[in-house]
């Protein structure tokens, strides 16, 4: 199973990004999916994620700011970014756990400027 990710880069604070993350394999084989990311010099945490009620939870620092949501179509999920912050700088990873496995993209790096 393969994670693509694409859509990070450079930004200005206040302003977005789109991240995505194609998977090799339809959703209905994973148990979850969700968005990690990890700054320099810190642990990896998640940022965004599917429960088992198809309900997307988020981190406190991301509430109200980021959005969840996937194309079942096209294997794909995404992570929409709005009103970005200099903390939010970090490669952003995509997840998803196949019966326990769990499987994860490249990493894109989000940069934001203040």
């Amino acid at each position: 199973v393969q994670l693509v990710e694409s859509g990070g880069g450079l930004v200005q604070a206040g302003g977005s990004l789109r991240l995505s993350c194609v998977l090799s394999a339809s959703f209905s084989l994973f148990n979850g999916m969700g968005w990690y990311r990890q700054a320099p010099g810190k642990q990896r945490e998640l940022v965004a994620a599917i429960t088992s009620t198809g309900r997307p939870i988020y981190a406190d620092s991301v509430k109200g700011r980021f959005t969840f949501s996937r194309d079942n179509a096209k294997n794909t999920m995404y992570l929409q970014m709005r009103s970005l912050k200099a903390e939010d700088t970090a490669v952003y990873y995509c997840n998803a756990n196949l019966s326990g496995y769990e499987c994860w993209g490249q990493g894109t790096q989000v940069t934001v400027s203040s």
